[in-house]
C-alpha cells in the first residue's frame, strides 16, 4: 500500500523489528496475510452494516498493518516470491469486498438511493480496476496506472467513516461517491493504456 519510497524507509523503521520478532516466534508470513484479511473482514462486517464506524475503522487500520508486515517478513526471512504476491494481492481483494459490503449493508439500512448507487459503484468499481490490471498482464500489456489505487480509495473511505463516527453528516455519502466516480476515471484510464500498448502500440503513452 505504500508506495513512496521515503515511506517505505520510514515504516522499515517500525516494521522490521516487530516482523524479526514475529519470524523469531516461527509465524509465517501467509499467516500474517491471513489474518490481517480475517481481522479487517471482522472489523468491517461487524461494525459497519450498523453504523459503528469508529470501532470498526479502528479494527481494521490496526488489521491492516499486517499488509505491511508480511511483506517485511517475507523479505527478511528469504520468502518472497510469486507466491505470497499472489496470496497478499488474492486477500487484499476479500477484503476489499467485505469493507465496502459491508458499506453498502449501511447505506441500504439508511433509504438513500443515491448512497447505495455510490457505495454499489465502489464496490464494483474496485474490483474491476484490480481484475483490469491482472487482464492486462495475462495478455502481455501493464496497467499500472489510475487516479485512485487501493491505497487511495481505502484512505477516503475509511477517513470519512471514522468522521462520520464522530457525528458528522453526509461525509460518509460524499466520500462513497468521490470514491466512485474516481474509480470509474481509473477504469478508463486502465482500459485507454491498454489499448494503446495492445491496438496503437506507435502512440505516445
Amino acid at each position: 500500500m505504500l508506495n513512496n519510497p521515503a515511506a517505505r524507509k520510514v515504516t522499515g523503521w517500525v516494521l522490521e523489528p516487530i516482523s524479526r520478532g514475529l519470524l523469531a516466534l516461527r509465524i509465517s508470513p501467509d499467516a500474517i496475510t491471513m489474518i490481517g484479511t480475517i481481522g479487517a473482514c471482522a472489523g468491517a462486517l461487524i461494525f459497519f452494516p450498523r453504523g459503528d464506524f469508529i470501532p470498526g475503522v479502528l479494527i481494521i487500520a490496526a488489521f491492516v498493518l499486517a499488509d505491511l508486515l508480511d511483506g517485511t517478513m517475507a523479505r527478511l526471512s528469504g520468502r518472497a516470491g510469486p507466491w505470497g504476491n499472489f496470496l497478499d494481492a488474492t486477500l487484499d481483494r476479500v477484503a476489499d469486498g467485505c469493507i465496502f459490503g459491508a458499506l453498502v449493508l449501511w447505506a441500504v439500512g439508511t433509504g438513500d438511493a443515491w448512497t447505495i448507487a455510490a457505495a454499489l459503484t465502489a464496490l464494483v468499481g474496485g474490483q474491476v480496476i484490480s481484475y483490469a490490471k491482472a487482464r492486462a498482464e495475462a495478455v502481455g500489456a501493464q496497467a499500472n496506472v489510475g487516479i485512485a489505487e487501493r491505497a487511495e480509495r481505502l484512505i477516503i473511505v475509511l477517513a470519512a467513516a471514522f468522521i462520520a463516527g464522530l457525528g458528522v453528516p453526509y461525509v460518509l455519502p460524499v466520500a462513497l461517491g468521490v470514491v466512485a466516480v474516481l474509480s470509474i476515471v481509473t477504469i478508463i484510464q486502465r482500459i485507454v493504456t491498454v489499448r494503446r500498448q495492445l491496438v496503437d502500440p506507435g502512440a505516445t503513452r
